[in-house]
């Protein structure tokens, strides 16, 4: 029997609302509408455009239900991890969601581990340290003395915003809500105590649901408004889109193996039966997350394309505009590894051609000076943190890792797939591209009673999509380029 279900799968450049298809083990994916992500700067910081992206999830379900009159059996929204939405008393926005990069987050870790140190908050919550964090979000609003935050009766992250914007149901997501830094992994709760040392009320949490969540039909205005069908059930998929994307990588045996989800960031780790809280996961600073079937996603956050894509950016205001595909063959016919750069100094967006040169002209490296060698030392310089991560990876889990499973948007960039395969020393095996999506459907379908578990699920994902599996060819100079990246300041080698 043929089913219907539609993913609304939000990254942070653009959003996409994908059929998917199951019939006979396999599922077949179709891009309905796409849209773009682009936020909003304002006098008082960086937003969301969030009134906007809805609009464009009602655009994808008006083509599913008036254009193409399909039966859909689950709609599940994803997005990216650790931003949310405070509503009212009346279920009303009580202010435009914040975009993860505003500066009101800076320095906000250092001043809220003036009240709980950092060692007790990873004991609390096995998530690794990064100002973008969720915690760190609602502490500067209580900082800041935000009116929102007086105002606010519920805090619900970015996909529950929009599934309860679909069906009136408010509840955290798990998968999301571990990217938080306010759940704890061991008790399976919100951190309650350490809520409580900071002053933040808990009580404005929603219930945790585990992926696959029905949570009830369409509103009728929206059922309306897109000509579905009333009844067509909402599922609180696997609402983080990592948590999504290793869902659907395809792995078929073995403990040898890692991941890596693509995109504007990079999300590289293993998937084990519990969480590994301790000195040396501090210390490197990993993180804890839940994924489907409550399994641990031990990963390391990597500032993965986004300096490529800010680099873009900033050369087509200046008239050039490349593709991606433009840029990756200039960058192969660039000279190999004549400088490296730490990805993650790079959160912030403007200027990031000029802010790479200088760290390279600071670390005292050649200035890479055109498109085509800028592109080569941001793609060999995210294949050489991807070394050090595996590497840490394995000194953690006491685990060799043989096999590199890329998936994503980035999975489609086979000369990064090239560089990851020489520099590591590891079978890099890229795809699904559209893994995000591809899990996002098929937990909704487990959540539906049709599929069993995350076994069943992967099986789907190997018998529907090609995979690339490419091989190490040649490690000439990685190994010193690997110690001079691994000099650069906040390498964990």
């Amino acid at each position: 029997m043929t089913r219907n279900f539609l993913a609304i799968d939000l990254g942070a450049e653009s959003g996409r609302a994908i059929l998917g298809i199951l019939d006979a083990g396999r599922l077949l994916l179709e891009q309905l509408h796409r849209f773009p992500n682009v936020p909003v700067r304002l006098p008082t910081g960086l937003y969301w455009d969030s009134l906007r992206l809805w609009d464009d999830i009602l655009r994808g379900l008006t083509i599913a239900g008036r254009e193409r009159g399909l039966r859909l059996d689950g709609i599940g929204v994803d997005t990216w991890g650790v931003d949310f939405a405070l509503l009212g008393r009346d279920g009303a926005l009580v202010d435009n969601p914040r975009h993860y990069r505003d500066s009101r987050n800076n320095g906000v870790p250092d001043r809220l581990f003036g009240v709980v140190p950092r060692d007790e908050v990873f004991a609390q919550t096995g998530i690794q340290v990064m100002q973008i964090n969720s915690l760190y979000q609602w502490y500067a609003m209580k900082l800041a003395a935000a009116p929102a935050l007086e105002a606010a009766s519920r805090l619900v992250f970015t996909p529950d915003l929009f599934s309860y914007f679909l069906s009136g149901v408010i509840k955290a997501e798990l998968t999301i809500a571990s990217t938080s830094q306010f759940y704890n992994p061991v008790t399976g709760t919100w951190a309650y105590d350490l809520l409580r040392r900071l002053d933040l009320d808990p009580a404005v949490l929603p219930d945790i649901a585990p992926p696959g969540t029905p949570l009830g039909p369409l509103l009728a205005h929206v059922a309306e408004a897109s000509g579905l069908d009333p009844a067509t059930p909402v599922f609180a998929t696997a609402g983080h889109d990592t948590a999504a994307a290793v869902a659907a990588v395809p792995v078929d045996s073995g403990d040898d193996w890692c991941y890596v989800s693509s995109g504007t960031w990079s999300l590289m780790g293993v998937e084990l039966p519990g969480p590994v809280i301790n000195e040396r996961t501090l210390r490197l600073n990993y993180t804890n997350e839940i994924g489907v079937e409550r399994r641990v996603r031990l990963l390391k956050n990597i500032m993965g394309l986004w300096p490529l894509q800010e680099c873009r950016r900033s050369w087509a205001l200046d008239g050039h505009d490349y593709s991606y595909d433009d840029l990756t063959h200039m960058a192969g016919e660039a000279p190999p590894l004549t400088a490296v750069i730490n990805p993650d100094e790079f959160l912030e967006p403007g200027r990031m051609p000029q802010r790479i040169a200088e760290a390279c002209r600071r670390t005292g490296q050649p200035t890479p000076s055109t498109p085509a060698a800028m592109t080569r030392v941001i793609l060999e310089s995210l294949a050489l943190r991807y070394r050090e991560v595996v590497e840490n990876l394995e000194s953690i889990t006491g685990k060799p890792i043989r096999r590199i499973h890329i998936v994503g948007g980035g999975s489609r960039n086979q000369l990064l797939n090239q560089f990851v395969a020489d520099c590591t020393g590891r079978t890099v095996i890229a795809g699904p591209t559209e893994a995000t999506a591809a899990g996002n459907i098929l937990v909704q379908a487990m959540g539906a009673g049709i599929l069993s578990g995350l076994d069943q699920i992967r099986a789907i994902v190997r018998a529907s999509f090609p995979l690339v599996v490419t091989e190490p060819v040649s490690a000439a100079g990685w190994d010193e380029a690997y110690q001079r990246f691994t000099s650069l300041p906040g390498s964990t080698a």
